[in-house]
C-alpha cells in the first residue's frame, strides 16, 4: 500500500491519489488542481481525490447524475476505465466508464435504505493496471417528507376521577414518524386538540391529555372521545397528520348525598297484620354508585315510644324496608307518624359537607279496622246450682262484647252438641242462663257445655266459651238397707237380750 493510502485510512477520508469524486450539485468541487509531476507521487504529498458523502433525494423517479469520478491521470483520451461496485452498483446506479458519472437508475426510498457503500476504481484500458486504487465511498439518500406520523399503543383509554383539578394527567399518545428526525422538520411532531375541548387538552410536544375544565361531573356525563392529531413537519403546510381516539371514563366520587324522592310516605296496614307484615318501602335517590351510593335507613320513635315498627336497609335496591314489630289494635291506635333517615355509608367530605350525605323524610302509617268476633269478659266460667232450683231459675249470666269500632250486637246460644242443652237455657239477649228441667244430683253432678256469642251484623263472626255447672246435693232422699234382712229370735228371750 502506498504512504498516500495510509494517510488516506488514518484520515478517515477515503482518498486515492490523482483523482477527486465530486458531487455535481457542488460545482466548484470538480476544480481539482492538474499536476504533472507524477514522478513526485512518493516524495510529497499533493492534492488527490477526496472521496466524501453525496446525496440523493429519495422518491425522485428521475435518473440523473449525481456525481463524477475523475482520476487526475485521465487526459481525455478514454484509456482510463472508470468501475463501480458495491450496494446497488448496476441495480441503483451505474457509472459512465468512460467520463466516470455517476447516475441513479431508479427512485429511492430512504426509508427502506438509507445509504449505500460502493467502491470505485480507475483501470488503464491498455494495461488493465489501475491508474488508482480502489477506494470506497457513500451514497445517502435523502430524505423528504413522504410518510405520515403514525399512532403507537392504540386504542387509548383511561379513567379519572371525577371533580379532578385542572391540569390532571388523563394519559399519553405517542406517534411515530420513520422520516430522518435529522433532517428538517419532516419527523418533527406536534400534537393537537380535534375533538375534546374545552374540557380536555394536550401538551404540544409531549402528546400529554390533560384536563382543562374543573369538577367534571360524572352523573352528567361519564364518559368523553378525545380526538388528538398529530402532525409533523412541526405543523406548518403541506406536512402530513393522523389522529387518534382517547376514551375518558370519569369514576364516581361520593359528591351526592341520598335525597328522598318524596317529603311524606303513606301507608295503610290491617290491624289483624302478623309481627314481621312489610308495611311498605322507603326509597332515597343517590346520583353516586357502587361504595359510594351505599346507605342505611333508621327511624326515629313514634311519639308514644312503642317501636311499633322497625326498618331495614335492602342491600340489593338501597331502600329501606318498614315492618311491623308489635300487634295493632285499631281501637286503641289508628295512625302512627314518625321519621326516617336515610345515611350514606361512606362519607368523604372533600366534596360535600357532612349534613349533605343524610336526608329525612315523614312516615305516615294507618292501622285499618278489621271486623273482629266478640270477646267474652272470662275465659271460662263456672257456677253452682242446687239440685232442687226450680225451673226457671237463673243461675248466671256470660257477657262478651264487639271490640270493633261500630260494636255490633250480639246473641248467644248453647252449642247443641252438648248434653246440657236440656238441662240449661240461655237468653240470646243478656246471655243469662237458666235450669230448663230438674236436676237431679245423683243423676249427674256435673254439666260442660259450650256458649257461643254471635255478632248479628257484618260478618256474623263469633267466639265461644267454656260454662262448667256443678250441681249442689241436699236432701232428697231417705235412707234405705243396703239389703232386705229376716231376724230370727228363739223362743222365751228376754226383753234386752
Amino acid at each position: 500500500m502506498s504512504y498516500l493510502s495510509v494517510l488516506a485510512v488514518m484520515m478517515v477520508f477515503s482518498r486515492v491519489s490523482g483523482g477527486l469524486l465530486s458531487d455535481t450539485s457542488h460545482p466548484h468541487s470538480l476544480n481539482s488542481q492538474q499536476s504533472g509531476q507524477r514522478s513526485l507521487l512518493h516524495h510529497r504529498l499533493r492534492r488527490g481525490w477526496i472521496w466524501k458523502e453525496l446525496f440523493v433525494p429519495e422518491e425522485d423517479p428521475t435518473s440523473r447524475v449525481i456525481g463524477q469520478l475523475k482520476s487526475d491521470y485521465d487526459r481525455g483520451d478514454f484509456t482510463i476505465k472508470y468501475i463501480l461496485s458495491g450496494e446497488g452498483a448496476g441495480d441503483v446506479f451505474e457509472i459512465d466508464e468512460y467520463s466516470g458519472e455517476i447516475r441513479t437508475l431508479k427512485k429511492l426510498d430512504r426509508e427502506e435504505k438509507a445509504s449505500y457503500v460502493l467502491q470505485a476504481q480507475a483501470i488503464n484500458r491498455n494495461t488493465n493496471e489501475p491508474e488508482e486504487p480502489q477506494s470506497e465511498f457513500i451514497i445517502k439518500v435523502q430524505d423528504i417528507n413522504d410518510n405520515s406520523p403514525q399512532f403507537q399503543n392504540e386504542p387509548y383509554v383511561s379513567s379519572i376521577p371525577e371533580m379532578s383539578p385542572v391540569g390532571t394527567t388523563v394519559a399519553q399518545v405517542t406517534a411515530t414518524d420513520v422520516d430522518d428526525p435529522m433532517f428538517g422538520n419532516n419527523a418533527k411532531l406536534i400534537y393537537s386538540i380535534l375533538q375534546g375541548e374545552p374540557y380536555f387538552s394536550v401538551e404540544p410536544k409531549t402528546g400529554i391529555v390533560l384536563t382543562s375544565w374543573p369538577n367534571m361531573d360524572r352523573e352528567v356525563q361519564d364518559e368523553y372521545l378525545v380526538v388528538v392529531q398529530v402532525k409533523d413537519m412541526l405543523g406548518l403546510s403541506g406536512g402530513y397528520s393522523t389522529s387518534t381516539t382517547v376514551t375518558v371514563s370519569l369514576t364516581d366520587v361520593n359528591d351526592n348525598g341520598p335525597t328522598f324522592q318524596q317529603h311524606l310516605y303513606t301507608f295503610a296496614i290491617p290491624e289483624n297484620a302478623a309481627v314481621g307484615t312489610t308495611v311498605g318501602r322507603i326509597m332515597a335517590g343517590d346520583g353516586d354508585v357502587g361504595i359510594n351510593a351505599r346507605m342505611t335507613y333508621s327511624l326515629e320513635e313514634d311519639l308514644e315510644g312503642s317501636s311499633t315498627f322497625i326498618i331495614q336497609t335492602d342491600p340489593v335496591m338501597q331502600a329501606g324496608v318498614v315492618l311491623l314489630a308489635k300487634p295493632l289494635n285499631y281501637e286503641s291506635k289508628k295512625r302512627y307518624v314518625m321519621a326516617a333517615e336515610a345515611v350514606n355509608d361512606h362519607i368523604d367530605t372533600r366534596f360535600l359537607p357532612l349534613e349533605e350525605f343524610r336526608d329525612r323524610t315523614t312516615l305516615k302509617i294507618l292501622v285499618g279496622d278489621v271486623d273482629e268476633p266478640p270477646v267474652f269478659l272470662s275465659s271460662v266460667y263456672e257456677w253452682n246450682v242446687p239440685e232442687n232450683a226450680a225451673v226457671g231459675t237463673v243461675f248466671g249470666s256470660v257477657s262478651a262484647r264487639d271490640t270493633d269500632s261500630f260494636s255490633s250486637p250480639i246473641r248467644y246460644s248453647i252449642d247443641k252438641r252438648t248434653d246440657a242443652t236440656k238441662a240449661f237455657k240461655i237468653d240470646p239477649n243478656n246471655g243469662t242462663i237458666a235450669v230448663a228441667k230438674a236436676l237431679d244430683r245423683e243423676t249427674t253432678e256435673w254439666y260442660n257445655m259450650t256458649v257461643e256469642a254471635k255478632e248479628t251484623t257484618q260478618n256474623h263472626l263469633s267466639s265461644s266459651v267454656v260454662v262448667f255447672i256443678k250441681v249442689l246435693d241436699i236432701n232428697d232422699n231417705v235412707p234405705r238397707l243396703a239389703r232386705d234382712y229376716q231376724p230370727y229370735i228363739c223362743e222365751g228371750t228376754q226383753a234386752g237380750d
